[in-house]
């Protein structure tokens, strides 16, 4: 799967990087990276430098050398700067900066110039993404030989900026986390010569309760545009007329026949609009119990959902909120800790875990956990039920449930970048571009 992931290092895969290198040749190609990124899009500027006493703070004052730069100790003042260099923590760094450092941090902070952060932005676990206290908020970040999980992972992503990686000779090394690219799409299955409707992938898409029949159409309509052959939709008699009138392709079922008609169906999407009710629950435990066919539970389908053992696929694709209210935590801490809120959600649920929010994290126990970069663009109603769509359609077709998940977080992410609007977006809008992602991947 060569290009199809790139890896994403943490502090303790860094190092082992390292090991057995000339620790002053990768600093000067380090600093010299800085001093070339700073360079280039800053030619003239006052640039000034805030160093720690570490080996980041050693690539700062390189790059600070090379660019006839002024040099600031953590914890004196800032003088005034067209650009700040941040070099105050490096990869090592984590928990909450000391006094002299969250002073530097403040100040660079409140400086209003454009900031280039050396490796990751102080103040951001480069582990997980997590910040403790204060961070720096940077324009740009050059980080060495590979990203690191901290600025593909919230908060931290949403502090790096533009991120640029620089090669300092080191060798690519096996990591437990990666980041998926439109590459990744080209696993997925063509259809066959010869084959059918079901073949080419069946969705049973199961929700649509009485005011929330929308979510139901988007996910059966996302479906059919991530190319499965064959949709049906089991929803309550009373919302069927609505079902009927929007979805023309799709075969439509009253909800009590969902177990009947699962048995043409190759996966299961449960829980777009099918409400609270305690009858919604049962359905949903049922038809996991009762059928062996892989699943993705999302929406209502995860309101007061219990681990429930089964021998096929299970996906879940909560956002904070729901993730938060499974794991008895508030939404800010899931926010805060996001791989560690899937880390929980893993050791209670025993399935493939799909995190929402600025980026997608998709974990299963004991894999490689994937991550996959969004788009605000999918900040809008009814594009988790278009994401839900996708995942059920992938999984029709055979993939593997975690790469049906991170398949279908890329596809997803890519239509909305593709949507030639960027203002008023609506889901149907990504459904009607999953069409051509697909078709570029091949």
């Amino acid at each position: 799967m060569s290009g199809e992931l790139e890896p994403l290092y943490t502090a303790a895969e860094m190092k082992a990087a390292e090991e057995g290198h000339d620790v002053e040749a990768m600093m000067e190609r380090a600093g010299s990276a800085v001093a070339a990124a700073v360079g280039r899009d800053y030619p003239g500027a006052r640039v000034v430098a805030v160093c720690g006493k570490g080996a980041n703070g050693g690539d700062g004052r390189i790059a600070a050398r090379k660019l006839g730069a002024e040099v600031v100790e953590v914890g004196d003042p800032l003088p005034p700067a067209d650009v700040v260099v941040d070099a105050i923590f490096g990869t090592g760094s984590h928990g909450e900066p000391r006094e002299e450092a969250a002073r530097s941090i403040e100040a660079i902070r409140s400086a209003g110039v454009p900031v280039v952060s050396v490796d990751v932005p102080s103040g951001v676990d480069a582990s997980t993404g997590e910040v403790a206290g204060t961070c720096v908020d940077a324009s740009a970040t050059v980080t060495f030989h590979g990203e690191k999980v901290g600025l593909a992972v919230a908060p931290g992503s949403l502090r790096g900026g533009r991120v640029e990686v620089a090669d300092i000779g080191l060798e690519p090394a096996e990591t437990a986390h990666a980041r998926v690219t439109s590459r990744f799409l080209r696993q997925l299955p063509r259809r066959e010569r010869g084959g059918n409707k079901y073949r080419s992938g069946s969705v049973l898409v199961v929700g649509g309760a009485p005011g929330l029949t929308g979510a139901v159409c988007l996910a059966a309509e996302a479906a059919f545009r991530a190319d499965a052959g064959y949709v049906s939709v089991a929803a309550p008699r009373e919302s069927l007329p609505v079902v009927e009138a929007r979805l023309l392709e799709a075969v439509k079922r009253p909800l009590e026949e969902a177990l009947d008609a699962a048995g043409r169906a190759g996966s299961l999407a449960l829980g777009p609009g099918l409400g609270r009710a305690t009858e919604a629950k049962l359905q949903v435990r049922e038809l996991l119990e009762q059928t062996d066919l892989p699943a993705v539970v999302d929406a209502d389908g995860l309101f007061s959902f219990e681990p429930v053992e089964r021998l096929a696929g299970t996906v879940l694709t909560p956002h904070s909120g729901e993730l938060a209210r499974l794991l008895g935590v508030e939404a800010e801490w899931v926010d805060a800790h996001r791989l560690a809120a899937v880390a929980l959600a893993l050791e209670r649920y025993r399935c493939v875990v799909l995190l929402k929010g600025s980026e997608t994290i998709v974990a299963a126990p004991g894999e490689r956990t994937l991550i996959s970069s969004g788009t605000p663009r999918l900040a809008t109603a009814g594009t988790g039920d278009v994401l839900t769509g996708i995942v059920a359609a992938f999984l029709a077709k055979g993939l593997e449930p975690r790469l049906a998940a991170a398949a279908a977080a890329r596809a997803h992410a890519d239509a909305a970048l593709a949507v030639p609007h960027e203002r008023g977006m609506v889901a149907s809008d990504v459904i009607a571009q999953l069409p051509g992602v697909l078709d570029a991947a091949l």
